[in-house]
């Protein structure tokens, strides 16, 4: 997925500003190295600088790594494949929002993780849960299967139950793990699910001519409104998991 960085940054910000909550779960320590993966544009990574003596983060956008180079001066960014990490016993823990859901293979990266962290490293995460934009979902294939296209996602919504397993068979002690509901509200009144959705779906929308693409984002609003709109502002059915796990030492 291509991502528009200002866009995400302006229309899509919740992102960051929900992945506050996870940062509880790191103890600051001034010896310590942290990788905030799947950085962004470095909103998070600026707030873990406070918690470590070196902090570096990475993504898979370019587009994402430039702009979080442009805003954060000092800090260290770097394009990272999650699945391709060079690292062995670098960090002292991992942070990761709202990118898992992203990488449809869990054991490999998983794998990665582990091989990054020191004995004793800490894994911080949450990411999209199982049901997560259910509703969104089944809405918007049913547009694209009306125009004769099928949906190509790319996405791994796991349970708790099955992401526990994925990490103890990684080598992994779970402090935590758990999946919860977090309704989300979108920006920009009556426009701000097509905002989402050209984001978000972009894989599917992007091959299409743009009527199709028109088409395919009337139709699906149309089946989510009474849902998901409530006069001013819409309201996204987001499902998260959340975890916090050590690699056994």
């Amino acid at each position: 997925m291509r991502w528009n960085a200002a866009l995400y940054d302006t229309k899509h910000d919740f992102v960051a500003e929900y992945g506050k909550n996870l940062l509880q779960y790191i103890p600051s320590n001034p010896k310590q190295r942290i990788l905030d993966l799947g950085c962004g544009t470095g909103a998070l990574t600026e707030r873990l600088v406070g918690l470590c003596g070196h902090v570096l983060g990475a993504d898979s956008s370019p587009e994402m790594i430039r702009e979080a180079s442009e805003r954060h001066k000092g800090i260290d960014f770097m394009v990272l494949n999650a699945l391709d990490m060079p690292f062995e016993n670098e960090w002292d823990v991992v942070f990761s929002n709202a990118v898992f859901h992203w990488i449809s293979d869990h054991d490999t990266l998983l794998k990665n993780i582990r091989r990054a962290l020191r004995p004793g490293g800490l894994l911080v995460c949450e990411f999209g849960a199982h049901g997560n934009i259910s509703r969104i979902e089944d809405a918007f294939s049913r547009a694209l299967g009306e125009l004769g296209h099928e949906r190509k996602s790319g996405v791994n919504f796991p349970s708790a139950d099955q992401f526990r397993a994925a990490l103890e068979g990684n080598g992994f002690s779970v402090d935590t793990v758990f999946d919860f509901d977090r309704p989300t509200p979108l920006k920009d009144g009556e426009r701000g699910l097509d905002s989402w959705l050209r984001q978000f779906f972009q894989t599917d929308l992007a091959p299409l001519p743009e009527e199709e693409q028109d088409e395919i984002l009337r139709s699906t609003e149309k089946s989510l409104k009474s849902d998901l709109w409530d006069g001013t502002c819409w309201t996204l059915d987001y499902r998260r998991l959340r975890a916090v796990a050590r690699v056994l030492k």
